[in-house]
C-alpha cells in the first residue's frame, strides 16, 4: 500500500512537471510571433531549457546519492514551480529564455531522482514497468499541458502557467508530508565521489560498458526532436492550426503514449526483453516520421501522429530501465548523465529543427526518419541485453 502510495506521489509529480513543460509547446509559436521572432528562435527557446538539464542533471543525480532522493525531489519541484511563474509573468523574449533557463537548472533534479527513487525500490523484474510508470506520467503531462496551453492560452497565454505553479506547491507539499526516503544513509555516497568532475564521468559513461547506451540516449532525443520541437510552427505553417488545434493534436499523443507506457512496458520488457523493444521502437519511428507527413486533414494527423507515438512510446523507459539495471550502486549519478545525454539531444535537437523548418516545412520530418533508420541499424551491433556492469563510474563509497 505504501509504495503504491509513494509512486502515485512520483507520478502526480512528474505530471506537474510535464504538464509545464507540454503547455510551452501550443503557446510558444504565438508568443514569439507577437514578439517578431522566428523558428529559429523558438529552437533556441526549446533548447536552453535542455542545455541547463545537460549541465545539471549529472550533479543533481550524484547529489541524490549522497544526501538522498526526497530532498532532490523538493528542489526540482520548487523550480518548477518557479520558472512557471516567472514564464507567465514574462513580456518579452529576455524574459522567456531566462525562465526557460532556470526550468532547466532546477527541475533538472525531478527527472533523475524519480528514475532512482524507482530503482531503490524495484528489482530487474519490475523496473521496466517502474520505468514505464514515469513514462505514462510523461504523457498524462503532456496530455494536460497542451490541452491547458491551448485552451486557456485562448483566454490569456499567462493563465496555464499560473495553474502550473499551484499545483507545482501542491505537489511539494505531498513530497514534504508523505513521501519517504528511498535511499539509506548507509547506501549513500561519499562526498568525494558525489561531486566528481562532470564531464570526466560524462566522458567515462560514453566510452564504458553503457557507452552506446549513453549514445542512444542522445540520438533518439535528437531524432524525437524533429517532430516535439516543433510541431507548433509545423501545424501554424502547414495548416494554419492555432493554440486549440495544436493543444488537441498534442493531447492524443499524450493520451496514447501514457496508455502504451503505463500498462504495456512492464510486459513487454519481461516478454521481450529491452534490447528487442528498443529495436522495434526505433524502426517503427522511422516508418511514423514518413507517415506523418501523409497527413491533411485533422482526422489524419491524429491517426498519424497516434501510430508515431505507438511506435515509440516505451522506448525511453526501456533505455532507461537497460541503463539503470548496469548502473549498480550509483543510480542517481548513472540515471544523471544519462539524463543529461538526453537533454543535449533536445539541446542540438530543437536548433536543428528549428533552422530545417525555416528551409522547408518537411525537412525536420524527413531528418527525423533518416536518423531513427541509422540508429536502429546501429543497434543491430551494438545493443546488447541488459547485464548488470562491474562500476559503471567509480566505485561507491559508504558516507561516514
Amino acid at each position: 500500500m505504501a509504495k503504491n502510495r509513494n509512486i502515485g506521489i512520483l507520478f502526480f509529480t512528474l505530471v506537474v512537471m510535464l504538464m509545464g513543460f507540454g503547455m510551452v509547446i501550443p503557446i510558444m509559436p504565438f508568443y514569439i510571433e507577437s514578439l517578431g521572432a522566428s523558428g529559429t528562435t523558438l529552437g533556441a527557446l526549446m533548447a536552453i531549457f535542455s542545455i541547463m538539464q545537460f549541465l545539471f542533471s549529472p550533479i543533481w543525480g550524484s547529489l541524490s546519492d549522497r544526501y538522498g532522493r526526497k530532498k532532490l525531489l523538493l528542489l526540482g519541484t520548487f523550480g518548477n514551480g518557479l520558472s512557471m511563474l516567472l514564464f507567465g509573468l514574462s513580456t518579452q523574449v529576455w524574459m522567456l529564455f531566462a525562465s526557460r533557463a532556470l526550468a532547466g537548472i532546477l527541475s533538472a533534479a525531478t527527472m533523475p531522482t524519480a528514475m532512482a527513487y524507482i530503482s531503490d525500490s524495484s528489482d530487474k523484474k519490475s523496473r521496466g514497468g517502474g520505468m514505464g510508470i514515469i513514462g505514462a506520467a510523461m504523457g498524462v503531462g503532456m496530455v494536460i499541458g497542451p490541452g491547458l496551453g491551448g485552451w486557456l492560452g485562448e483566454v490569456d497565454l499567462s493563465l496555464p502557467f499560473f495553474v502550473a505553479f499551484g499545483l507545482s506547491l501542491a505537489s511539494m507539499l505531498l513530497i514534504l508530508i508523505l513521501l519517504p526516503e528511498s535511499l539509506p544513509a548507509e547506501k549513500r555516497t561519499s562526498a568525494v565521489q558525489a561531486n566528481g568532475p562532470h564531464f570526466k564521468n560524462l566522458w567515462r559513461a560514453l566510452t564504458g560498458p553503457l557507452g552506446f547506451l549513453m549514445a542512444l540516449s542522445f540520438l533518439v532525443f535528437f531524432a524525437l526532436a524533429n517532430f516535439e520541437g516543433i510541431f507548433g510552427l509545423y501545424a501554424q505553417y502547414r495548416f494554419d492550426y492555432g493554440p486549440r488545434q495544436v493543444g488537441t493534436v498534442m493531447m492524443v499523443i499524450g493520451v496514447v503514449s501514457a496508455v502504451m507506457q503505463g500498462l504495456m512496458t512492464g510486459p513487454a520488457t519481461r516478454r521481450f526483453g529491452e534490447d528487442k523493444l528498443i529495436r522495434w521502437s526505433l524502426l517503427g519511428s522511422a516508418v511514423g516520421f514518413g507517415v506523418m507527413l501523409l497527413a491533411r486533414s485533422m482526422g489524419t494527423i491524429m491517426l498519424t501522429t497516434g501510430l508515431f507515438v505507438l511506435a515509440n512510446a516505451m522506448l525511453r523507459p526501456a533505455i532507461a530501465s537497460n541503463i539503470s539495471y548496469q548502473a549498480g550502486d550509483q543510480q542517481g549519478a548513472v540515471l544523471g548523465i544519462s539524463n543529461s545525454f538526453m537533454s543535449l539531444g533536445r539541446v542540438v535537437g530543437p536548433l536543428w529543427a528549428g533552422a530545417l523548418i525555416d528551409l522547408n516545412v518537411i525537412l525536420p520530418y524527413l531528418s527525423g526518419a533518416a536518423i531513427m533508420l541509422l540508429i536502429y541499424l546501429a543497434s543491430l551491433v551494438w545493443l546488447k541485453p541488459a547485464e548488470r556492469s562491474v562500476q559503471p563510474l567509480e566505485p561507491a563509497v559508504a558516507r561516514d
